[in-house]
């Protein structure tokens, strides 16, 4: 009788198992990826800088846009081009990972002085998302706008897993607008899934039909290999492991996301509500970030390494 029930208790969860795969997403290994080479301005000390793009394996010399039709991914790196000078901005690269290569996040202070000219510091985070950036960004007023949140995407995975390295100096100490404020800067893993659509005016509206999200609070030390986080599907609020990270990114939250029109203009996204569970997406969004306190504020040396993202069915 006992073998019995072991032997059915082993083919359960053996049924259990080969009922879930997972899936890599692409390039999320991290072993492939664009380098850019770009020459800043004359009055900025005309040095070539790279930038890096996650993508095909291959070197592109000269300050051309990039075609992102060749990925999912873009970056809070940035190509500028503000008052007729380039500048280069670069907080996502890549780095040795435990086997092969990794992503690496940092948040870090981005200056651009000309004397007489133009006279910027401002605090960025690396962040590592699956969108578009439209280049060149000409103005750290509308540098959220020029970044295009998610792709289109209909499938319902149940979890994302990737690996993670973090280090978080936590000091109690922010930075924003060159001020420093109390506070703490967690590091975030992001996984959304919209239903979007389009008004009459042009403006882009979302439903959430799937949430996870994943705060890092404190330094790991070490490698932290094949996180899993669940995809909560319909309201995340009701879910007891809901926190305000998940919460929707209506007109009142701090984290805005940008998507163009029919018309091609950028138009900040607003999640109206919780779709039902049973609802099919059309987009997704995934995100892991540095930081999460929203644009030009956080905490200067936070860095967060990811590597072998995979989405889970």
């Amino acid at each position: 009788m006992k073998k019995a029930v072991i032997l059915t208790i082993a083919l359960m969860l053996a049924s259990a198992a080969s009922a879930q795969k997972t899936e890599n997403v692409k390039f999320g290994n991290f072993e492939q990826w664009t380098v850019r080479m770009f020459k800043e301005s004359g009055v900025l000390g005309g040095k070539t800088v790279p930038l890096y793009v996650v993508g095909p394996r291959d070197t592109i010399v000269g300050n051309k846009k990039y075609d992102y039709s060749k990925t999912i991914w873009a970056s809070s790196n940035s190509f500028a081009q503000v008052m007729g000078i380039t500048k280069i901005s670069t907080s996502v690269m890549p780095d040795k990972g435990p086997s092969g290569t990794c992503a690496r996040l940092e948040t870090n202070m981005v200056k651009c002085k000309a004397i007489g000219i133009i006279d910027i510091s401002v605090l960025a985070q690396g962040a590592l998302f699956w969108g578009k950036v439209w280049e060149p960004i000409t103005s750290t007023k509308t540098a959220e706008a020029a970044m295009e949140w998610g792709i289109p995407f209909t499938k319902k995975p149940s979890a994302m897993i990737f690996d993670y390295k973090a280090t978080l100096p936590n000091t109690g100490r922010l930075l924003k607008d060159n001020k420093e404020i109390d506070g703490y800067d967690p590091e975030e893993a992001m996984f959304i899934l919209q239903q979007r659509w389009e008004d009459k005016e042009g403006n882009l509206h979302a439903k959430r039909v799937g949430t996870a999200v994943y705060l890092i609070n404190k330094s790991t030390g070490s490698w932290v290999k094949g996180k899993r986080v669940p995809v909560i599907y319909g309201d995340a609020s009701k879910d007891p492991s809901y926190n305000k990270a998940m919460a929707l990114m209506d007109s009142s939250n701090k984290i805005r996301i940008y998507a163009k029109n029919s018309k091609g203009e950028s138009k900040q996204v607003i999640e109206e509500g919780w779709a039902s569970p049973d609802e099919t997406p059309t987009h997704a969004l995934m995100n892991f970030t540095s930081g999460t306190q929203g644009a030009f504020c956080g905490a200067l040396g936070n860095i967060l390494w990811i590597d072998n993202v995979k989405l889970e069915y």
